[in-house]
């Protein structure tokens, strides 16, 4: 078997990205941060500090579909960041569909009182990254 590997996922979104981080060994994973885009472009010099900290092993970055399955214009622009991403910093990159994700965050910071859209960016990340997680513990068992 190999060995676990070490994660960060990211909700994109035209204005900031989310990022969380987990690892396939518990199934886990923790918000971390969100990043502020510059003129609609990602910060990539603070991507590339985030990754030089973290050294993960994979990357995982959530698709914004439509309710139907199709691609929108954040949809695409997801695709095409995580493209960069796997050039840029030559890791492995998948893409999980995170329909809901961000709605799904905000509800559960709704009980907890005052929060921004950088919490939610944050936390719809780690659900992406959960999500993936789960998948993948899925499709080993049934292997």
């Amino acid at each position: 078997m190999s060995k676990p590997r070490l994660l960060l996922g990211f909700d994109f979104g035209s204005k900031r990205i989310g990022v969380a981080v987990g690892q396939e060994l518990t199934g886990t994973a923790r918000e971390l941060l969100t990043l502020n885009n510059r003129d609609g472009a990602p910060d990539w010099a603070a991507i590339s500090r985030l990754l030089a900290e973290w050294q993960p092993d994979a990357l995982v970055v959530g698709l914004p579909l439509n309710l139907d399955g199709s691609d929108h214009d954040v949809s695409r622009m997801a695709r095409r960041f995580g493209n960069r991403l796997r050039g840029r910093y030559n890791l492995p990159v998948f893409h999980i569909d995170e329909r809901l994700s961000s709605s799904e965050a905000e509800a559960l910071l709704s009980g907890q009182g005052r929060f921004d859209k950088a919490d939610v960016d944050k936390l719809a990340a780690r659900l992406i990254l959960e999500s993936w997680l789960n998948q993948t513990a899925q499709a080993q068992q049934s292997e």
